[in-house]
């Protein structure tokens, strides 16, 4: 699919998927003659896990770590290898939940807020 699809079908804009291939997250699988940016469903996928990331404020760096993580992980025979993998991957997992639980105080605060004023 060409980028214009994949935003569409992502909710991300142009400029930032061009972004994401410019740093190295998510390069387009090919181009066309015309030199146009071609994805894959796999590269969609890729580029969900980026978006999921985002609110949660992982930044590009934790993000191609991440990716680079699950990336050995499809490919990885070793048990042992795998295991450590998904050592890596169980940080991942914790440090998303331990900033989901932060967002979640935030909108409660949120919503208190919004209690107050409407008392008036």
């Amino acid at each position: 699919m060409h980028i214009g699809e994949l935003a569409e079908r992502t909710g991300l804009s142009l400029r930032t998927i061009r972004h994401y291939d410019e740093v190295g997250i998510l390069p387009a699988t090919a181009r066309t003659d015309g030199g146009f940016r071609v994805y894959t469903e796999e590269d969609l996928e890729r580029l969900m896990v980026i978006r999921r990331m985002k609110p949660l404020g992982f930044t590009l760096e934790e993000m191609k770590d991440l990716l680079a993580v699950l990336d050995a992980l499809q490919q990885e025979k070793d048990e042992a290898a795998a295991g450590e993998l998904r050592a890596r991957l169980a940080f991942f997992r914790e440090t998303a939940a331990e900033r989901r639980a932060k967002l979640v105080e935030t909108l409660a605060r949120a919503d208190e807020f919004i209690d107050v004023l409407a008392r008036y």
